[in-house]
């Protein structure tokens, strides 16, 4: 009797749903705490508290609604056999338009535009609730509905574009890759991957936001000293039009070798008024950059990617696995497919791990930041951050552990103190 592999991952998907909606429990408990954490009480309003409390509550109340009806599609899709009707269903419509439904990239193709479609139109609702209802109750939400269409629209036209081509390339190495699979199919998303991070921010993200240099000025030029003291090789600094869509703010780094862009959200600029906080805040990042935590980042994603392709290459041609998920042949996109659901018990350990690697840069960050004498300067503009963006000032921590892949605030002003009194 051959291994009932669609029922265990159905079965896996229900328990960790079981799980973390557990730990959504203690969390929203947490969130309804009626005061700040000793550590904020001086450094955040009261005013502010309730703000926070009030947004991060009604988040966790659409949170749980969410993830419920998600579990409930997610398992149905797979128990009543929806992906191999679906997979039928394209292939007709591959003969019905007049073209080969043998063709395996012509059927993976239609299977994904409808796949797509039905991704839209059922998270559709779930996205314009978040925006237009939550973001716009708490004062975030920015767009307009012509705005928030647009974005979409431009979203499935870059779909359309770069997924036929990249689709295409990846059953192609599948079907001709032989022993050294594994290999080739890494190869091509390592270079694919260098090709998006240098295409997006020049090519792809002026789509949707508009970025401009830093304007000549004290800000500008502090961060200039900041990246040169470090060698950093800062070629441009950008604000980003963020407040188009959102008043949460953000800044962020990205470029290869010495050719390295910083950009800051003008929201950023709008909420922290002393130049110093910004520049606290670039200095955390450069802090990332200086300790190699990116490249260990994409050395450990590489190494994950790679082990489950191999583990992809392993299982690709077990004719039970398929049949246990009910089709009766083999393609590559729906092999991946449901790969991806075999491992999850793995990936839940992975990503558990990375989050707990991820805090830890972060301490290193803020510790490095520290350094260079921004102690008082990151306090408050960590501080600033937290209240402008009214993120949740209490948090579980069993839920922050499992989630959170940067440290809660109240974790970070300890570590910083913890490191004052070592100094003292």
């Amino acid at each position: 009797m051959a291994f009932p592999y669609m029922e265990a991952v159905v079965g896996f998907m229900i328990l960790m749903y079981i799980f973390e909606t557990y730990l959504d429990k203690r969390q929203h408990a947490a969130l309804k705490l009626p005061n700040l954490p000793k550590t904020l009480e001086g450094l955040i309003s009261q005013e502010k508290f309730e703000k926070s409390r009030a947004y991060s509550l009604d988040k966790s109340y659409f949170h749980f609604v969410h993830e419920f009806v998600t579990i409930l599609m997610d398992s149905a899709i797979l128990f009543y056999g929806v992906l191999p009707w679906f997979w039928k269903k394209s292939g007709e419509f591959v003969v019905l338009v007049g073209l080969n439904a043998e063709n395996e990239i012509l059927h993976t193709l239609a299977f994904l535009a409808g796949v797509t479609i039905w991704s839209q139109i059922t998270d559709l609702p779930f996205s314009l609730y978040s925006t237009f209802v939550i973001e716009a109750r708490h004062g975030f939400n920015k767009q307009t509905i012509w705005l928030f269409f647009r974005d979409l629209f431009k979203g499935i036209c870059l779909a359309v574009i770069l997924g036929p081509p990249i689709v295409s390339a990846i059953i192609f190495i599948v079907q001709k890759g032989g022993p050294y699979l594994a290999i080739y199919l890494w190869g091509f998303m390592f270079v694919l991957s260098i090709v998006m991070m240098t295409v997006y921010p020049i090519l792809i993200a002026p789509l949707f936001n508009k970025f401009t240099p830093l304007p000549e000025g004290e800000l500008r030029h502090k961060i200039e000293r900041l990246a040169s003291s470090l060698k950093f090789p800062l070629k441009k600094l950008f604000v980003v039009d963020g407040s188009t869509r959102s008043s949460h703010s953000n800044a962020y780094m990205y470029g290869f070798f010495n050719n390295k862009r910083i950009v800051l959200y003008d929201t950023l600029i709008q909420q922290c008024k002393d130049d110093e906080e910004i520049v606290a805040v670039i200095a955390h990042e450069l802090g990332h950059w200086k300790l190699n935590h990116t490249m260990y980042s994409f050395i450990a994603v590489q190494i994950l990617t790679f082990l489950q392709f191999g583990g992809y290459t392993l299982v690709r041609n077990s004719s039970d696995l398929f049949r246990s998920f009910g089709f009766d042949t083999q393609p590559v996109l729906i092999g991946l497919i449901i790969f991806q659901h075999t491992v999850i018990p793995l990936q839940h350990l992975v990503s558990f791990a990375l989050n707990l690697v991820s805090r830890s840069f972060e301490f290193q960050a803020d510790g490095f930041a520290k350094k260079l004498g921004y102690s008082s300067s990151l306090r408050a503009g960590l501080v600033k951050l937290q209240e402008e963006n009214l993120s949740a000032m209490n948090t579980d921590p069993w839920y922050s552990a499992y989630h959170y892949s940067h440290p809660p605030l109240v974790e970070r002003l300890a570590a910083l103190d913890e490191q004052d009194k070592k100094e003292d």
